[in-house]
């Protein structure tokens, strides 16, 4: 996308080459409704508490006796129904902060960049360098600039002679890039936006990528596989003696019996006679 680019006297410079992805988006009222809202929440400060009956000093006599008088119980001067009692329900300090997702967040900047694109309320200046704080040049400059509506004026970085010199200026406000949020550019009609905030703005929320980039989804590292030791179970295996083993066993034993048993025996020795 093509954008007009012109000095601080409004005359033509050339043009600039911006993101698609930050330009060309088209807009979603939802995304941005919800932008709104968290960012209206997150900014009370829920300080707001009431004193309860309990909370109020004094009370604690019985304001008249429980019966005899013909006029209704009371047990406290500090009930609510009372003139200078306690607040039922009233308000107590509490927390109004909401959580909206990143890529919501700037989604919705990006849908009201591009609106602004659209409707030819977005203008893209080279540069804004002043020397001195002067609210009367940088007035000349605007109206120059064909901003005289409500103006967000946005630079690169924070300038301390731009922000003095536009500070006294009634609704014109000045913001550094990564300072832009869904609330000022809801606020403001016009977008005054130098070339090195545009830049800026491409790097935050376009993923800085310009229409001929190539992108990339980054390359994920290789998942690491858990080796499993593995278990090698040593089993026991017992023989079972069979019987055509124990066989030869009892030959041999019924063999050595039979030997002994064939040995002849030693003769007596009959002793001398006396």
């Amino acid at each position: 996308m093509q954008l007009p680019v012109v000095d601080i006297q409004g005359g033509s410079v050339g043009t600039l080459e911006v993101s698609d992805l930050l330009f060309g988006v088209p807009m979603n009222a939802a995304v941005v409704h919800q932008a709104m809202l968290y960012h209206r929440a997150n900014a009370r400060q829920g300080t707001a508490s009431a004193k309860t009956r309990g909370l109020v000093s004094g009370g604690g006599a019985k304001p008249r006796p429980q019966k005899g008088t013909g006029r209704s119980r009371q047990g406290s001067i500090r009930s609510p129904q009372w003139r200078g009692g306690g607040i039922v329900f009233g308000p107590q300090p509490r927390s109004f902060r909401q959580r909206l997702p990143k890529k919501m967040r700037r989604l919705a900047i990006r849908c009201l960049l591009s609106d602004k694109v659209r409707e030819d309320r977005l203008t893209l200046v080279q540069s804004i360098e002043m020397k001195e704080a002067r609210t009367r040049e940088m007035k000349s400059i605007l109206a120059g600039l064909d901003a005289t509506s409500s103006v967000l004026l946005v630079t690169q970085v924070t300038d301390e002679a731009v922000v003095r010199s536009s500070r006294n200026l009634p609704r014109v406000k000045t913001l550094p890039a990564p300072s832009v949020n869904v609330m000022d550019l809801l606020n403001h009609d016009r977008l005054v936006i130098t070339v090195d905030a545009i830049r800026k703005a491409e790097e935050l929320w376009g993923g800085g990528a310009t229409p001929g980039d190539v992108v990339t989804a980054p390359s994920r590292p290789a998942a690491r596989t858990r080796r499993t030791p593995s278990r090698t179970r040593t089993t026991t295996t017992r023989r079972r003696t069979t019987a055509a083993e124990k066989k030869p066993d009892a030959e041999e034993a019924a063999e050595a019996s039979d030997a002994q048993s064939a040995e002849p025996e030693a003769p007596e020795t009959q002793g001398s006679e006396a």
